[in-house]
């Protein structure tokens, strides 16, 4: 079982590799050393995969927390995974992206405004729910 303690000591390796927690949760390390909890899962006879977050943002508590979420959704009849995807689409980010694409702006004026949501806007607003 893993610990905050031996999660901040993992050094990468030349490839990605996991590390089991309990009840399915794992952290899979990458290459360039970032650690990501993940869930492995079956629903529907396909296996998919839910990330939960990078260690750092997460806690391993808050990463548990999530888990048990997800293991309630699944017993529901549904994929955490898709679960997540729907929630993206009610984040501001995701609708501020949707309306910048569309927008026709010289391009002068276009690299103007990226930059202020880049800087100014996204960081502030992007995760936050628009209810």
């Amino acid at each position: 079982m893993l610990t905050e303690t031996k999660l901040k000591s993992i050094k990468p390796k030349d490839k990605q590799y996991k590390l089991p927690d309990r009840d399915g949760l794992y952290v899979a390390v990458s290459k360039s050393g970032t650690l990501s909890f993940r869930y492995d899962y079956r629903i529907n006879g396909r296996r998919e995969t839910i990330t939960f977050g990078k260690h750092g943002e997460l806690s391993l508590s808050e990463a548990r927390d999530k888990l048990l979420e997800a293991k309630k959704l699944i017993a529901n009849g549904l994929s955490p995974a898709k679960e997540k995807q729907t929630r993206n689409n009610d984040v501001f980010g995701y609708w501020l992206d949707k309306w910048f694409n569309d927008v026709d702006y010289a391009i002068s004026t276009r690299d103007v405004v990226q930059g202020i949501i880049a800087r100014d806007v996204a960081p502030k607003f992007g995760k936050l729910l628009l209810s």
